[in-house]
């Protein structure tokens, strides 16, 4: 792979994994403490069992990421999904920063070359590109989840993470009014 092109995917992937942090945050923030332990039905994950298990998917997958399997002989990941009754919302943040700090490192100590190189999961080998882009969806399925059930538990007083529902218009029109250059907009030389 060209590294210029390995680089710019790097970077592409941190801003992703940072957006979807970010988004996860602004959904569990909003959560009182005891919703973030209600799971909706028999069958579903509540946000603090989708927590624990992204934390540990994240510590075994990024965990001496270029020398070892993906799958630590250490991770349990049925336990995952099982929740101590002790467990608090510190307990759980403080395990979901610990473990995002892995990822950012395993990420942050590649070099270009590092992507067409294989690693394996559960023993198949995937190249660094392809073991990156899995966790990503991954991610970004897991964070999904969570935003859903925490707008469920807000409903109306959940407060949007990104465009808000009816404003799609006026926002499309202060976008352009502040790219265009005149009377509405901005003028060249101004930010």
């Amino acid at each position: 792979m060209d590294s210029d092109v390995a680089t710019a995917y790097l970077d592409e992937v941190r801003r992703q994994f940072r957006g979807y942090k970010r988004l996860a945050e602004g959904a569990i923030t909003q959560l009182k403490d005891e919703e973030l332990f209600i799971a909706i039905d028999p069958e579903a994950n509540s946000v603090a069992v989708i927590i624990k298990h992204m934390a540990g998917n994240m510590r075994s997958r990024f965990t001496d990421f270029l020398t070892t399997d993906g799958e630590k002989p250490d991770r349990h990941r049925d336990q995952e999904f099982e929740m101590d009754l002790a467990t608090t919302r510190a307990d759980l943040m403080r395990r979901w920063e610990e473990c995002w700090n892995i990822v950012f490192a395993a990420i942050a100590a590649l070099k270009p070359e590092d992507t067409t190189r294989m690693v394996t999961i559960r023993g198949e080998p995937h190249s660094v590109l392809q073991a990156i882009n899995r966790q990503v969806a991954h991610y970004a399925y897991h964070v999904g989840q969570i935003v859903f059930l925490a707008k469920h538990f807000r409903s109306s007083q959940w407060k949007s993470l990104s465009i808000p529902r009816g404003k799609s218009e006026e926002i499309n029109r202060k976008a352009i009014a502040e790219r265009i250059p005149g009377p509405s907009g901005p003028r060249a030389g101004s930010e």
